[in-house]
């Protein structure tokens, strides 16, 4: 008989959504990580400064709240706390003012001229009214939709590139700066149809649905609270644990890779036809980040009262800029100005750092693999909305893409997103097969952001990899 029953290698959200849900059905669970501690994309640590806690790279969590699967687990009884911002998000200009998105769609309309709030009503009104059943399908792998109006609605709203919807459905340069910044998490040229847009709209929707919240205590708090229940459950946690092969690991019936497609090949590449690690192989990964954590001997100084309200701060100011950035780093260039994504959460969340003291987070996208300096670029971007802000800082921790992919090998060459996310590979992750959590072996499964729904803290990936398992 197996020692156990499932093995998880990984402990990213979808590595320890896919152990809870096998642990729930009573199976025998062990979820090994090869850091000290859990978490992937969710850590949280002293950084910069002692008492200055940074979260490592993931920050906010409208994915989170709009899981299917967190919302069905008990995880605030295991520490788990989301803290909503006054403002989830502002994007500042250079006249000073800033537009806001807040959770109300009437009230983000209300700051556009009149036919633009009718046209950012008729974009969001009824999609918020079916958002439970748009995320229920949206978060799942491809197949038929259980609400087909509602997911029909939305992807009439997402098949334009973002660059076509913004000129298209609004002429006020500050609508269309929103909905460009939002398009541009996806970490595509804005032009690009059936992607950009779809992540972006669907990043709104999760905001006017239900808000862009940070977690008390920093990410780590998602990942421990996920990792307490486990254990409650029974489930099993070895931390510290490097698996270079499948014969490193104690036996089970199934083994779920929540990693990278080519740490699947790698670990258990013998164990799969040469023909599924060939297509694993060609899995692309695009663009990586430069990111700055940065302790603070005050708030960063915007000149807009909206952005000192808000968690998260686009840094991008008109479409044509946000634009020029985003295609910038697909061409193999390094931005002079490049579109800043950026979050406070010390303002809503006294955890994170000293008293009267703060921590900010700021990354922009660069060019896969790249090891360029874009401190000074980051930095006049956000001097240009907040003067006087470089006079605030009492240290910062500066990480390329090297630094990402060696602390978490998830992030190759910097890639936060678990692989270009176009309409093609969004949709045939990690390579086109029915039933994309598993693999030719009946014993291998895969759940990572480079598996459906993609990335983002909301554990949907491993929560279908278990199903699969389950389901064998």
């Amino acid at each position: 008989m197996p020692e156990y029953d499932s093995i998880i290698i990984g402990s990213g959200p979808n590595g320890l959504a896919a152990a809870v849900a096998l642990a729930r059905e009573d199976q025998r669970v062990l979820l090994i990580e090869q850091h000290d501690e859990i978490g992937g994309g969710t850590r949280t640590a002293d950084l910069t400064l002692p008492g200055f806690r940074h979260d490592v790279c993931s920050a906010i969590h409208p994915m989170g709240v709009m899981s299917p699967f967190f919302q069905s687990l008990p995880l605030a009884d295991f520490g788990l706390e989301f803290i909503h911002p006054d403002i989830p998000l502002a994007h500042p200009f250079d006249d000073g003012s800033a537009v806001a998105m807040h959770q109300s769609v009437a009230e983000t309309a209300a700051q556009f001229s009149p036919g633009d709030a009718k046209n950012y009503h008729r974009l969001f009104d009824s999609i918020t009214r079916d958002a439970e059943k748009i995320f229920t399908d949206a978060l799942a792998p491809p197949r038929i939709p259980r609400h087909p109006f509602a997911i029909q609605n939305f992807g009439l709203r997402a098949i334009p590139s973002a660059l076509a919807a913004c000129r298209a459905w609004f002429s006020d340069e500050k609508a269309r700066a929103l909905i460009a910044g939002n398009g541009a998490h996806s970490v595509l040229p804005l032009d690009r149809p059936l992607s950009t847009n779809a992540i972006g709209i669907m990043l709104m929707l999760a905001c006017h649905s239900a808000g862009w919240p940070l977690a008390r205590g920093g990410s780590q708090s998602i990942a421990n609270s996920l990792g307490a229940y486990l254990e409650s459950l029974g489930g099993k946690i070895e931390t510290g644990r490097i698996v270079q092969s499948l014969d490193d690991l104690p036996t089970a019936n199934a083994y779920i890779f929540d990693t990278a497609p080519s740490a699947l090949v790698r670990i258990a590449g013998d164990q799969l036809p040469d023909g599924y690690t060939k297509r694993l192989r060609k899995f692309r990964h695009g663009p990586g980040i430069f990111k700055i954590d940065y302790a603070l001997s005050e708030p960063v100084p915007w000149k807009s009262e909206a952005c000192r309200r808000a968690g998260t701060v686009h840094l991008g100011a008109t479409l044509d800029e946000i634009t020029a950035s985003e295609r910038d780093c697909w061409e193999g260039f390094h931005s002079e100005k490049p579109f800043v994504l950026s979050a406070q959460q010390s303002l809503f969340d006294d955890t994170r750092a000293p008293a009267g003291k703060h921590t900010y987070w700021a990354y922009c996208h660069v060019p896969h693999g790249s090891t360029v300096d874009m401190t000074d670029a980051i930095e006049n971007q956000i001097e240009r909305f907040a003067p006087g802000f470089r006079d605030c800082v009492l240290a910062r921790l500066k990480m390329n893409c090297a630094d990402f992919e060696s602390y978490n090998p998830n992030l190759i060459g910097g890639d936060i997103v678990g692989g270009v996310a176009d309409w093609r590979q969004l949709i045939t992750r990690p390579v086109a097969r029915l039933k994309p959590h598993t693999t030719p072996n009946s014993k291998i499964f895969i759940c990572s952001a480079s598996t459906p729904p993609g990335g983002g803290v909301h554990g949907m990936g491993g929560y279908w990899a278990a199903q699969e398992v389950l389901s064998g």
